[in-house]
């Protein structure tokens, strides 16, 4: 148990270390601001953390350029148009909803409605089967004996 408490200890501040003091914004509104969008922007090197979490390069340079962006006055759809325009639908850690990411959205449902079609016919064609084999003459005359018929 002492071990568990150990490495989680150890570990906890791994993420905490991503966001270098030198990158900060004097400005709280602003570092705030910078904060929410690196934490929806994927890094491309480790892909399934945000920026804000990642200690790679590239992450550290979106995150300056996150904030560079926001020092010259862009909106926060304006960053994140900007990062997207050269990054691409990929670097968004929740895609938006358009014809690109159609399918994306759509599989799920699409794939549930199938699952529960395929459900029903299934269910139905197995109602009217009858399970199991029709007793022999044998069986049927011990039955009636068991049964006092």
């Amino acid at each position: 148990m002492r071990l568990l408490i150990l490495f989680v200890l150890l570990l906890a501040p791994i993420s905490a270390f991503a966001v270098n003091p030198d990158e900060v914004l004097p400005d709280k509104a602003l570092e705030s601001r910078a904060r929410t969008i690196s934490a929806e922007l994927r890094c491309m090197v480790c892909q399934n953390q945000s920026i804000d979490d990642s200690n790679a390069d590239l992450a550290r340079d979106l995150r300056l350029l996150v904030r560079k962006r926001l020092l010259n006055g862009d909106t926060d759809q304006q960053v994140l148009d900007y990062i997207v325009s050269r990054y691409g639908e990929f670097v968004l850690l929740k895609p938006r909803f358009g014809e690109k990411t159609l399918l994306l959205w759509g599989a799920p449902v699409a794939l549930f409605v199938l699952g529960g079609l395929a459900l029903i016919v299934y269910a139905r064609r197995r109602a009217g089967k009858p399970t199991g084999t029709r007793l022999t003459a044998e069986e049927e005359a011990r039955l009636n004996d068991l049964l006092g018929k």
